[in-house]
């Protein structure tokens, strides 16, 4: 059987002859935690709403589970949960009472399921207190678990930590990893906290106006948001070649242009420049470039679209 559960090709959507995404493909693999970076008006929300049947593409198709008809993704949306609007819940409620009346609304016949989701998001001790007592952070926990009651297979969430404390981002944090390991759910996420992201995601898209700028895992992007020397040279087709054979190095990248982006032993840059300049390489640039995760978003889709807000965090709101 395929791990893809999600497949999405050339998906466009248009309102009122404008496009608000172009041309999207990518794939979700069962396991991942996705990440949808991008500034305002990106459509990172267009997607997930596109996924969840709120919108019809105006192009493009979309198969979940392997189904692309209209039944047949009504059938596997069955077996999804999303979280793409702001949790509902009767203020006056407690937490149990409130998913009480969701599990009857939805007609799952496993009571048993509450008292499962609500230790599973760590609300299982809030007892009677209204829901209007609860923090925010409690609140996203609670619409979390609104959304395990029918254990789904995969969970669709647009920006669950915005306007969480730091205390609330990690608690939340935490709880989708632990779905993702334990309860083996596969999650595609939306935030405007890249730092959060960059401790969560397996896997992320960066949008920009509508269309994909980049599709990349986890550890291709954390190698380059890593700190390295960028080398060039008047003869650059020999650089990597002579890196491994005569210095032992492979941990290296090389552009489109030809220049070498070197990864390890940057504290031996005396000796690689010796080595180049004695196989008659000349290096004519050896420059250390200090990289992390918010700059090379700003790289990506263009400094000018990105806000900051008062403790410099991206904002990547749809």
């Amino acid at each position: 059987m395929s791990d893809i559960l999600i497949d999405v090709k050339n998906f466009e959507k248009q309102y009122m002859k404008k496009t608000v995404v172009k041309d999207a493909s990518f794939q979700v693999k069962e396991g991942m935690i996705l990440g949808l970076v991008g500034p305002n008006g990106a459509g990172k929300t267009t997607i997930m709403k596109a996924l969840g049947g709120l919108i019809m593409p105006t192009g493009g198709s979309i198969s979940i589970f392997g189904e692309t008809s209209e039944k047949g993704l009504a059938h596997s949306r069955s077996r999804m949960c999303f979280m793409i609007e702001t949790p509902y819940a009767k203020q006056n409620l407690s937490a149990r009472e409130n998913l009480e009346k969701l599990r009857i609304q939805k007609g799952l016949p496993d009571k048993s399921r509450i008292d499962e989701a609500l230790k599973i998001v760590g609300l299982e001790n809030v007892g009677k207190k209204p829901v209007k007592q609860f923090s925010l952070g409690m609140k996203q926990r609670l619409g979390i678990a609104a959304s395990l009651l029918s254990k789904p297979e995969i969970m669709v969430l647009d920006e669950p930590v915005n306007g969480l404390d730091p205390e609330g981002i990690v608690a939340v944090r935490e709880l989708l990893l632990k779905l993702n390991r334990e309860e083996k759910i596969t999650i595609i996420i939306s935030s405007h906290l890249l730092s959060e992201l960059s401790q969560l995601c397996t896997d992320y898209i960066f949008l920009r106006k509508g269309e994909i700028v980049e599709k990349i895992s986890s550890e291709e992007l954390q190698k380059k948001c890593h700190d390295y020397y960028r080398i060039d040279t008047d003869n650059n087709s020999l650089v990597p070649a002579l890196l491994r054979n005569k210095l032992d190095i492979t941990d290296i990248e090389v552009e489109k242009c030809g220049a070498v982006r070197l990864y390890e032993r940057t504290d031996e840059i005396r000796l690689i420049s010796k080595t180049l300049y004695e196989n008659d390489v000349i290096p004519t640039e050896l420059h250390m470039h200090d990289a992390n995760l918010e700059q090379y978003y700003m790289n990506l889709v263009g400094e000018k679209d990105v806000q900051y807000n008062e403790s410099t965090e991206v904002s990547a709101d749809s």
